[in-house]
């Protein structure tokens, strides 16, 4: 896909360190900027349906790209650097982009390789993590892209890449085909220590509550994140013991901002081959009150569809 070849260079799997937040730490008025979602790596065991899903489906418009060096949790190739890939390219508007490893083993449970942020001074920001005690791999990117990995309280890997803010005019890419969506609203987490994961996500990435709720009144689940200098965020999935498979490819998800979720269900229902069609669930309101509307490609893996506005 034309223009994608720097986005793919900058992509970056994280090397699992070590993570040391002080409980008194806070955000001084010179950190780095973070800028939003960059993008998401997940894992697939058909490339023929993971294209048929993303591309399809959602109608983002794809291709292939190169490896990307990391590795994820459970590998046991922590300190060392390995190839992954070949990845899928799915993007998602002119600044998002949804990365998917095919190939993923039998019996394998978690699908979620990667979640990368947007800073304009990654240097700034490796310098401002590595003095909180947070260790930071650096990560030397084909081509023209540079990213850091740390991992958060959870252990989940994340990134932080080199993007120019506001993105330069050239990359204002005109969508190709009908998606469904052309922005990342947010990515879920799962969490168990909540207290941590603010810790390390407010305190010292400067990230803010913006909402809180569960699946009853009084009761919290998920907890919304905004990046401190944007409108992009991060969801708390809370849990309180490990997830299962299935619970896993519903908690670690990706959301997409839809303007319609009628348009967009209805659209969804006609890419749907006739003998699957009874698969997809209607759209709910949720309880942050916006219409959703829940997707799953082939390995379980959640998209959530999402109109940006609460119900009237």
């Amino acid at each position: 896909m034309s223009g994608l070849g720097s986005r793919v260079a900058a992509v970056a799997a994280a090397v699992l360190a070590a993570l040391t937040v002080g409980a008194t730490a806070q955000v001084p008025a010179n950190r780095p900027r973070i800028t939003g979602i960059d993008h998401i790596v997940f894992r697939a065991s058909d490339e023929a349906a993971v294209r048929r899903f993303y591309g399809d489906l959602l109608g983002l418009s794809g291709g292939i790209g190169g490896k990307v060096a990391g590795c994820a949790p459970g590998d046991g190739c922590e300190g060392s650097t390995q190839k992954l890939g070949p990845l899928l390219i799915f993007q998602v508007g002119p600044r998002q982009t949804i990365y998917v490893e095919p190939g993923l083993p039998a019996g394998e449970d978690e699908r979620l390789r990667l979640l990368a942020f947007a800073t304009p001074d990654l240097e700034a920001l490796a310098a401002h993590l590595t003095a909180r005690g947070i260790a930071v791999t650096r990560v030397m990117a084909m081509g023209d892209g540079a990213a850091i990995a740390v991992s958060d309280p959870d252990g989940h890997p994340l990134a932080f890449v080199q993007r120019d803010w506001p993105p330069p005019a050239q990359d204002q890419r005109a969508a190709i085909g009908k998606p469904l969506s052309t922005r990342i609203l947010h990515a879920g987490l799962t969490v168990r220590d909540e207290a941590a994961a603010t810790r390390f996500y407010k305190d010292v990435l400067g990230f803010s509550e913006i909402w809180r709720g569960g699946r009853s009144e009084g009761v919290t689940d998920w907890i919304n994140m905004r990046v401190p200098d944007g409108t992009d965020y991060l969801e708390y999935m809370l849990v309180s013991s490990p997830p299962d498979r299935r619970q896993r490819g519903v908690l670690h998800h990706v959301a997409l901002l839809v303007p319609d979720i009628q348009a967009a269900w209805e659209a969804a229902g006609a890419r749907t081959p006739a003998a699957e069609r009874a698969r997809l669930g209607p759209p709910n309101v949720g309880r942050n009150g916006r219409w959703q509307l829940n997707l799953y490609d082939v390995d379980g893996t959640r998209t959530e569809l999402m109109e940006p506005f609460r119900v009237r």
